[in-house]
């Protein structure tokens, strides 16, 4: 049997630790779907979302198994849709932690059939997070360090 991993996040924008979650997870699943939620009735990202598709997905055009969507419904529901059994999670520390928790015991509630499955971090990668590489971005820092992209 297949095993189909989905990837959620807002993924604004997607960065180096984003990226080391799904190399290492190809090596536990057969294909991952990096899922970009997005709620078409709020204009909040910061990183226009097809944008951040096209980057996703230059990031891996090495990698077939690896495919980018874009949602706006419960992830759950999503992954029953993808025929994907297990959501891949990153966590940086303790906080991540309790809040992931919860969203996957909801999750397992919703979709019986639906596994998480939570990564730590790697060291390297640990310190970075999406909302602070946009305020550095903002004020015209450099995030290229923190990106497996160009911007």
């Amino acid at each position: 049997m297949k095993r189909t991993a989905l990837f959620p996040g807002s993924f604004d924008p997607f960065t180096k630790g984003h990226e080391d979650i799904v190399l290492r997870g190809l090596e536990l699943f057969d294909e991952i779907i990096i899922g970009i939620g997005f709620n078409s009735q709020k204009n909040t990202r910061y990183f226009e979302v097809n944008f951040m598709v096209e980057k996703i997905q230059e990031t891996f055009k090495d990698y077939p198994q690896v495919k980018v969507i874009v949602f706006a419904e419960l992830t759950a529901s999503l992954a029953k849709k993808y025929k994907a059994n297990f959501l891949l999670r990153g966590l940086r520390n303790t906080t991540d932690f309790e809040y992931e928790n919860t969203i996957s015991q909801v999750n397992r509630v919703i979709n019986t059939n639906l596994e998480t499955v939570f990564l730590i971090t790697s060291p390297k990668y640990a310190y970075i997070s999406s909302t602070i590489i946009r305020e550095v971005h903002k004020y015209q820092g450099d995030v290229s360090k923190f990106l497996p992209y160009k911007l």
